[in-house]
């Protein structure tokens, strides 16, 4: 797209939106900080460097196109490209699975600071920070209950993994100067009828009570609930009303995968529920097809909404965003690329709206105004302000990445 095309089309833009009392370059400033967290386990479609067995524990990446990648090189290598074609400075989320472990068999309630030196150290290289989770899925103690199995033993063995997770996420916090925020989350459940369902929600508080109770302060814990798994279709230990509590009353940080509801749940409602109860979110976008398909983010009416509540909220200091899909039906570079900038669009898109004017109506109680409003909002010159975003920060405009990425998968994955 031509310079003079953007600059054109977005004062355009400008002069619209401030009619409204809208300012877009308020607006695109605010989406400049805004940092997503990129999870790395869409390059190599959840396999991590532990072994190459099939993923289990409620949890399945579907599809096979080639080039995923197969080593910690291959994986660093994807996300240094991704970075060059998104506009502003985001983070990488990893999980324990993704250790450098230099070949050799380190067990999950044996993992350290050291397995993760190597990527402290490649994140300040590029300019990334660095999220983390625990990872209790596939693996041999897994089976369907981890942090909440009444086996000493067993329940014993995730609390240390997750313990040591807690203590890697704060090395990686205190390392790049900014808390890195460590999600758990747990598979655990049942198939078929279950009869002891407030026991082993008993037992999953109580460790996690164990887990959090060691103040760690360069790292942020928070949690992540279900709505079922995979082969765990009966019974969620940790379901949303389980969370919702826990979180309310340990004022713990409460994950919201957009992915784990009801299909016709109304998510983005409930976030100014959950903002008055608990300190922080973090939001974990995807896209549900049929319910967690974990399809590429789009600029969809349910993400489009997620944002407007944050934003509506005045919670952007409070609400930490990253993406959780893995398609592997696709090619991985584009799928990184094109859910990042919806996620972008989206928040863009709420920043963009004419709160103001809203507020205003509302409280007089002129609700034929408000509509009217919200209803000409959808056709404001958005795309104009997203396109000089983009060119602002010297990425591509439009759909010019799409060669970009077709020229590394001819040179770089589909070599692999």
């Amino acid at each position: 797209m031509k310079e003079a095309q953007i600059l054109k089309s977005y004062e355009i833009a400008k002069e619209r939106y401030a009619a409204l009392g809208v300012d877009t370059d308020k607006a695109i400033e605010t989406l400049e900080r805004q940092q997503i967290s990129l999870h790395c386990w869409q390059t190599d479609d959840v396999m991590g460097f532990e072994n190459a067995d099939a993923l289990s524990g409620g949890i399945q990446a579907t599809g096979n196109y080639p080039g995923r990648a197969r080593n910690i090189d291959e994986v660093r290598a994807d996300l240094e490209f991704v970075k060059t074609l998104l506009a502003g400075n985001h983070r990488i989320n990893l999980h324990e699975i993704y250790g450098d472990f230099g070949g050799k068999k380190v067990d999950r309630d044996e993992c350290g600071v050291e397995h993760f030196q190597s990527w402290i150290e490649w994140a300040a290289q590029n300019n990334f920070k660095l999220d983390f989770n625990s990872t209790s899925f596939s693996h041999p103690k897994s089976g369907d209950l981890s942090l909440s199995n009444p086996d000493p033993a067993i329940r014993a063995f995730w609390i240390e993994h997750t313990k040591r997770c807690r203590r890697i996420a704060d090395a990686m916090g205190r390392a790049q100067g900014d808390p890195c925020i460590m999600n758990i989350w747990v598979h655990d459940g049942s198939k078929d009828l279950t009869v002891n369902r407030k026991l082993y929600r008993e037992i999953l508080a109580a460790s996690l009570d164990e887990i959090l109770e060691e103040d760690l302060p360069g790292m942020k814990s928070c949690v992540e609930a279900k709505l079922f798994g995979i082969g765990l279709e009966s019974y969620t230990v940790g379901s949303m009303d389980f969370f919702e509590g826990y979180c309310a009353t340990r004022k713990v940080m409460y994950t919201l995968d957009t992915g784990h509801y009801e299909p016709t749940e109304n998510v983005a409602d409930k976030i100014p529920s959950l903002l008055l109860f608990v300190p922080e979110l973090m939001l974990h976008v995807s896209r549900p097809v049929r319910w967690d398909s974990d399809h590429v983010t789009i600029m969809n009416d349910p993400t489009q909404e997620l944002f407007k509540e944050i934003v509506r909220a005045d919670a952007l200091d409070r609400a930490h965003v990253g993406l959780d899909y893995f398609d592997a039906s696709i090619n991985r570079i584009g799928a990184y690329v094109i859910g990042t900038r919806a996620t972008q669009k989206c928040l863009l898109s709420a920043l963009l709206e004419p709160i103001g004017e809203l507020r205003k109506y509302e409280a007089a109680g002129k609700y034929f105004e408000r509509l009217a409003l919200l209803e000409e909002a959808k056709t404001l010159p958005f795309g104009a302000v997203f396109d000089y975003f983009n060119y602002k920060n010297g990425v591509p405009v439009g759909e010019e990445f799409i060669p970009v990425i077709q020229k590394y998968e001819k040179d770089v994955t589909l070599r692999r």
